[in-house]
């Protein structure tokens, strides 16, 4: 795998729009070439070289490709936006929509992300090292197509509006959660190690949440079956075990209808 370094050495006054920073649109390129993407600083059209120093040839491929970012990226955006394959690495903290629609690949992002990370997300691993914003594994504001595969985990905490519309693939959260977590999922799996908040699962359909912590409310349209034990990630336990929301319509399977789960830890 080959490695290209891009380094800040102008900040942008504005924030700018680098969907261009993937190992897809970096494969194949040297220096000068990658230097050469497109990227805008608020509506103004520019190019990477302009902000970035940049060093190495990426692979031939996205996946024999790894980008490491450095420097200040606070005020960039799409790291990693569409990437199907190949490495990236962010060294510090960045803003929105990092993972955006990823396929395939991963990414490590060592600081904070602002909103939108792993926005319907179809696979490939995201992990965050800091804390994550809100609409994690979200789908995009007006659409009903959030993630679906791949796996994201934050080791901090994560923001409201987690998961919402959520259909596959598996978001962990080692702290805690803000409110309205998988609202409208038909899918996936939340594992929280820490607390969430109200609106826990709010209409969602499909799907799994496990919390190991406190949940500050417990939506109505939730209700408790009994107890099980579960082993999740090498620690086995007993949670309290809830079905829901019961205020929508559920699909049947072998002419059983299909809920939500939701467990709790006791």
């Amino acid at each position: 795998m080959e490695t290209v370094t891009i380094t800040m050495k102008n900040a942008p006054a504005l924030y700018l729009e680098a969907d261009t920073i993937s190992p897809d649109a970096f494969a194949g390129k040297n220096a000068a070439q990658i230097a050469e993407l497109p990227a805008f600083e608020g509506n103004v059209p520019t190019t990477l070289g302009k902000y970035f120093e940049i060093s190495g040839t990426a692979g031939a491929t996205a996946a024999d490709t790894k980008i490491v970012v450095k420097g200040d990226v606070k005020k960039v955006k799409y790291l990693g936006f569409k990437m199907s394959a190949g490495e990236l690495v962010i060294e510090g903290s960045t803003d929105l929509y990092v993972g955006a629609w990823m396929t395939g690949g991963k990414i490590l992002a060592k600081g904070d992300v602002a909103a939108f990370a792993g926005l319907a997300m179809k696979g490939g691993e995201l992990t965050i090292e800091g804390n994550a914003g809100n609409y994690l594994g979200a789908a995009y504001r007006g659409d009903w197509r959030g993630m679906s595969g791949g796996k994201i985990l934050v080791r901090g905490n994560a923001g409201s509006d987690i998961g919402m519309y959520m259909t596959g693939g598996e978001i962990v959260v080692n702290g805690n959660v803000d409110v309205h977590a998988m609202t409208h999922a038909e899918g996936g799996k939340l594992l929280v190690k820490g607390n969430a908040k109200s609106k826990l699962g709010g209409q969602m359909v499909k799907g799994e949440v496990i919390i190991f912590g406190s949940i500050d409310t417990m939506m109505p349209g939730f209700k408790p079956v009994g107890e099980v034990a579960l082993e999740v990630e090498g620690t086995r336990a007993m949670f309290s075990h809830f079905i829901g929301d019961m205020g929508e319509r559920h699909p049947k399977r072998k002419g059983e209808t299909v809920y939500a789960n939701l467990y709790k830890k006791i």
